[in-house]
């Protein structure tokens, strides 16, 4: 009876896995009640690694190669069971193999706007997407804390995972960073590299190594872009204050003159095209000489122009505030430069 017993079984000389492309991750060779014979031959391919189980524990890893299963070439599983040097019964062990290749071009976003918090600006409601790559980094680590005993283990179960990964690390990335969101948000390599530096010990945590992140388009708040819009236009300008006040005029100018040659509005009513330009010019005077308290050149300018600022009138006065309280709304003035400013003008009134 025990002869044909012997007879009855299966033994598997050769252990290998060939990839159907279809997206696994991870693979168990199937092992029914058939035994790995001694001296059988493993297969591990380029961009694979295979992993023996023994009795739910993990004991040898193999990477790339071909080889001849004996107690040399599987010191744990030998010491694991108790085998003399030279074994010669055949064995039972479950062997998975794990693609380590690189998935490329997974998805990531944000579903719903999330907020982050800005050093600059507080609290930031935005939407991001963007993809990213990854490969198993530890084939031992992933099975134990990811794929376990399933037969197959694909990069769509993993998809959930990782991409919640990638929107809960966002916050903390633009944090860790010390970068204003604006610098981020107008460079998105800065902001994909920000991203990567948070998740790569995450990832790192369940046996997978990141490669590539990238950041294709981050949508904010319509106040947020106008002022990043600017931003961007002042590119050029650098920090140069006086090309600043430049095109703040710039900015300013159209549209005092488009009320005044509309007839309506406050400038329009009283001064016509010629003082909506002549406003625009009282409007940047005072905003060097507040930026630039300690600029003698600004000083003496403004000295000159103080004629030019007394003969403006209470209407010309109330449209600046308005409109260095806009500036103030944008971050553009302080508080304290605002405060000052509106001091100096409302004494004009009096």
């Amino acid at each position: 009876m025990a002869l044909m017993d012997f007879i009855k079984k299966q033994f598997i000389d050769i252990i290998q896995w060939t990839e159907t492309g279809d997206g696994t991750l991870a693979w168990r060779f199937p092992m029914a009640e058939m035994e790995i014979q001694n001296g059988a031959s493993l297969t591990v391919r380029e961009s694979q690694v295979a992993v023996f189980v023994n009795e739910g524990q993990v004991a040898d890893v193999f990477g790339p190669g071909m080889y001849k299963l004996t107690t040399q070439t599987l010191p744990v599983l030998t010491y694991l069971k108790n085998w003399d040097k030279l074994f010669e019964s055949p064995f039972k062990s479950d062997v998975y193999f794990f693609s380590t290749r690189q998935q490329v071009d997974q998805k990531w976003g944000t579903p719903q706007p999330i907020t982050i918090r800005d050093k600059d600006f507080g609290a930031v409601r935005l939407r991001a997407f963007g993809n990213y790559s990854f490969r198993i980094g530890d084939a031992k680590l992933f099975h134990t804390e990811i794929s376990g005993t399933r037969d197959i283990y694909t990069v769509a179960d993993l998809d959930g995972q990782l991409r919640g990964l990638v929107l809960q690390n966002i916050s903390n990335a633009i944090a860790s960073s010390g970068v204003p969101f604006l610098d981020l948000a107008a460079n998105q390599i800065q902001f994909a590299q920000a991203l990567a530096a948070q998740l790569v010990p995450e990832f790192a945590k369940i046996g997978v190594q990141l490669e590539t992140i990238t950041v294709q388009n981050v949508s904010l708040p319509e106040e947020l872009q106008k002022i990043l819009d600017q931003k961007i236009g002042m590119g050029m300008v650098g920090n140069d204050m006086g090309k600043f006040m430049q095109y703040q005029t710039a900015q300013a100018i159209p549209k005092f003159a488009e009320g005044a040659g509309q007839g309506s509005g406050i400038a329009g009513d009283a001064m016509g095209l010629g003082a909506g330009v002549a406003l625009g010019q009282v409007l940047a005077q005072n905003l060097q000489q507040g930026l630039n308290p300690n600029n003698p050149a600004a000083a003496a300018a403004a000295a000159q122009q103080a004629p030019a600022v007394a003969v403006v009138n209470p209407a010309d006065v109330m449209t600046t505030l308005e409109k260095l309280g806009e500036l103030k709304a944008k971050g553009i003035l302080t508080q304290e430069e605002f405060d000052a400013k509106k001091a100096e003008l409302l004494k004009k009134l009096v």
